[in-house]
Formats: structure tokens, C-alpha cells, sequence
């Protein structure tokens, strides 16, 4: 199974839950972390720049490596949070290999297929990743989102703006 196989978007999305059984959970620990009562100056915003699925793994390993460094950095002195939830379950029909290796197994046209995962559809342009930083450490968010997105399948931007009131 590979990454870029469910990285397009393609048909409906599969989230009826209460007719599918046994699908893995969302790995995602936690969607907000830092100081959540601050208000803080600046928002930093990692906006997707086209239309992709993102799996649940890959949000989480974009959480840690943005988490981390502004954990380092900034201490408790920030929040961040986790913007799209992943709702669409992936399915993947599983083929045999391994032994008779010399005949290509072809399977089922149209199979349905096992859970194997969830994922969230993002549009162009939807926000992704937020932290709210204050003046002097908005440095080290743009350097925080930018390792976290180095961990999407899909290209971003990185966009700073005033907190609104």
C-alpha cells in the first residue's frame, strides 16, 4: 500500500460509520495543544494549495514535528490546532503476493475492499495546521509550519495574519 494511492481525490467519500465495522481509529492524539486560554497576537496558517486526501498518519506526523519545535522554542507560549478532521475511511482490497511471483494475480474488477485507514478531503485553499504566536516568536511558527508540511502529500503556503479582535 502506498501513500500516493489514496492522495487523489476520487468519488464519494465513504464516512456512513454505522454500517462498516472493524475500521482502524484516527491516529491523531490531539487536535489542539499549547495555551489554549491565551489570546494571541498573530495566527500563522498552513493553507493547502490544491485539492487532496491527507491520511490520518500524515496529519499526525506533521502534529509532532510542529509541536516539537515550538514546544522547544517557545515553551507553553503558543497554541495550535489541528484544523480537518479525517472522516472519509479509506478501503484497499488486499491482493496476495509473495510465492508465484511468476503469475500477476489481477483480482476483481470493482472490489469493494477492507478499512484500511481515514483520511481528510481538503479543498484549495482550506486551512490546515493554525498557531497563534505573539510578535517576537513568528519566526519560529513559519519554520514550525514549514516542517510540518514537508510532512502533507499535498503543497502549501504559509500565511501570517492580525488575530481578529
Amino acid at each position: 500500500m502506498k501513500a500516493k494511492n489514496y492522495r487523489a481525490v476520487k468519488g464519494m467519500p465513504y464516512t456512513r460509520k454505522e454500517y462498516i465495522g472493524g475500521f482502524p481509529p484516527s491516529k491523531i492524539v490531539k487536535f489542539t495543544m499549547g495555551d489554549t486560554k491565551t489570546i494571541f497576537e498573530y495566527q500563522a496558517l498552513l493553507i493547502a494549495k490544491k485539492e487532496a486526501q491527507i491520511r490520518h498518519n500524515a496529519f499526525e506526523a506533521a502534529r509532532i514535528a510542529v509541536n516539537r519545535l515550538l514546544s522547544d522554542k517557545l515553551g507553553e507560549n503558543y497554541v495550535l490546532r489541528i484544523l480537518p478532521y479525517p472522516h472519509a475511511i479509506l478501503r484497499e482490497n488486499k491482493m496476495i503476493f509473495g510465492a508465484h511471483a511468476d503469475r500477476l494475480q489481477d483480482g476483481m474488477k470493482r472490489a469493494f475492499g477492507k478499512p484500511i485507514g481515514t483520511a481528510a478531503r481538503i479543498k484549495p485553499n482550506q486551512t490546515i495546521i493554525q498557531v497563534g504566536v505573539n510578535k517576537n516568536d513568528i519566526e519560529t511558527a513559519k519554520q514550525a509550519l514549514k516542517r510540518g508540511g514537508a510532512k502533507l502529500p499535498v503543497t502549501c503556503r504559509i500565511v501570517l495574519q492580525k488575530t481578529p479582535d
